[in-house]
């Protein structure tokens, strides 16, 4: 039972998986999204809810931002809340990233996605900004982004984050807030290419 996420890496993993399949792999996948799950269907991957399979037993997925401790940034793909969804009902979540996403510290990118309820927007963007971050609404052809839970993204301007598990807490404690784009210790391994080669990083804890 496999995790699918979103997002370049994820979909290049989705590919190299599909082709396994069409060699005999047999797995299930839980997908964090409609474009993977379309995706998945397209190459023959066969497919599950959460609700059926209560534990996932390695999920694959991308980051933006991965730090020195493994902590990530995720969400430049709209799809974070889902994705943190089945990397908590995993055993495992293994992250694939190139040396670009590789980070001193989470926030050095300068964006974390929240994803919020409409009717909730004007309070979370008052509060965001009560909590020195910059939030714009995420647009798409002029339109704002609606995920598949449809809610909407605040792309919150910020500063390197010193403490993210605190402000993950303040920002969650914001009526109308989904989820935040931070994963804090939940990645167990990541594997990060550089040109040909693949480093393989692994939670100190783990």
């Amino acid at each position: 039972m496999v995790g699918l996420g979103t997002g370049r890496a994820a979909t290049a993993f989705v590919h190299a998986l599909g082709a396994a399949v069409k060699g005999g792999l047999r797995v299930r996948g839980v997908p964090t999204s409609q474009v993977t799950a379309d995706l998945a269907t397209q190459l023959g991957i066969l497919l599950a809810r959460l609700d059926e399979v209560g534990q996932i037993d390695v999920t694959f997925d991308g980051a933006d931002e991965v730090d020195p401790h493994l902590d990530l940034i995720k969400g430049y793909g709209g799809a974070m809340v889902r994705e943190k969804i089945v990397a908590a009902s995993s055993k495992r979540l293994i992250i694939l990233v190139g040396a670009g996403k590789l980070v001193p510290i989470v926030g050095s990118r300068g964006i974390l996605p929240v994803e919020v309820v409409p009717f909730g927007l004007p309070l979370c963007q008052r509060r965001l900004i009560e909590l020195g971050c910059r939030p714009i609404v995420r647009l798409v052809e002029g339109r704002p982004f609606v995920t598949d839970n449809g809610n909407q993204i605040l792309d919150c301007g910020i500063s390197p984050i010193p403490d993210p598990a605190a402000l993950e807490q303040s920002i969650l404690s914001i009526p109308g807030v989904v989820g935040t784009g931070l994963f804090i210790g939940m990645a167990d391994t990541v594997l990060v290419q550089d040109d040909e080669a693949v480093e393989v990083r692994h939670r100190a804890d783990r």
